[in-house]
């Protein structure tokens, strides 16, 4: 399983990427799409993160040979008071990979880019009661509140989501 990230749009990408998104969904997981899920609408989707990256927006996938296994983003502020800080997007893990620690590679990655370039503080929100909250406390975040009724779980019940942050150390 190589971790890496993605700096710039890869075509060759969009097929797993979206099949990720796709198996995601349809596993329950609340990630702003409801079931089921188009495969046009997941390529509009990578499509727009594809021309998010760069100064902005990073993207980190998890390959498992040619298969992509999972792949998180972070969204660094950019406002002159939050430039301390960067928002923690998106973490998917195929359901097949599910429990073979890519989450925690994924998230590692990301905190040591985040430490890199000066980021001090991780925030992320994630629906309150699903696993992701039980492998974010394992890895050492804080919950720091829960709003209700706050997204659509993929079968559009509305569930509240648990907001979440961990503070990094200086590099």
């Amino acid at each position: 399983m190589i971790v890496r990230r993605v700096e710039a749009a890869e075509p060759l990408l969009l097929d797993g990427l979206c099949e990720l998104l796709i198996d995601s969904v349809h596993g329950g997981a609340s990630v702003g799409f409801l079931a089921p899920l188009a495969r046009s609408t997941a390529e509009r989707y990578w499509s727009g993160v594809f021309q998010g990256l760069g100064e902005g927006l990073a993207l980190w996938v998890a390959q498992d040979g040619a298969r992509v296994a999972g792949s998180v983003q972070l969204d660094p502020c950019a406002k002159e008071n939050g430039r301390h800080r960067a928002e923690v997007q998106k973490l998917f893990v195929r359901t097949s990979h599910r429990g073979r620690g890519v989450a925690t590679r994924l998230l590692r990655e990301v905190e040591d880019f985040a430490r890199a370039a000066g980021r001090t503080l991780l925030v992320l929100d994630t629906q309150a009661g699903s696993h992701a909250e039980v492998v974010y406390r394992h890895l050492g975040w804080q919950r720091a509140g829960e709003i209700p009724g706050y997204a659509a779980a993929p079968d559009g019940a509305l569930h509240p989501t648990a907001y979440y942050f961990k503070v990094l150390a200086s590099a």
